[in-house]
């Protein structure tokens, strides 16, 4: 099981490689990170990007270092942490 917690802190200290499943089935590997150095400047707050709905807590939205744009994964499709 993925410690969530532990798993935010390490995307807020740097780049963390992830490894998940897609929804189609393919396996896809990301260098994501939630420091705030690698993030595009304005950020908006969690509740405005968040004012129209409850926010999912399945699923964990990040900075693709490498395609530099948001991208998120679901937890439960999760395989490996780098």
């Amino acid at each position: 099981m993925i410690d969530r917690k532990k798993l935010k802190e390490q995307l807020m200290e740097g780049i963390v490689t992830v490894r998940f499943e897609k929804a189609d089935g393919s396996l896809r590997e990301m260098k994501a990170t939630l420091k705030e150095s690698f993030l595009p400047t304005p950020v908006a707050s969690d509740d405005e990007i968040n004012r129209n709905r409850k926010p999912n807590e399945e699923i964990q939205v990040v900075w693709d270092t490498e395609s530099n744009g948001w991208r998120s994964f679901r937890f439960d499709r999760l395989k490996e942490i780098v």
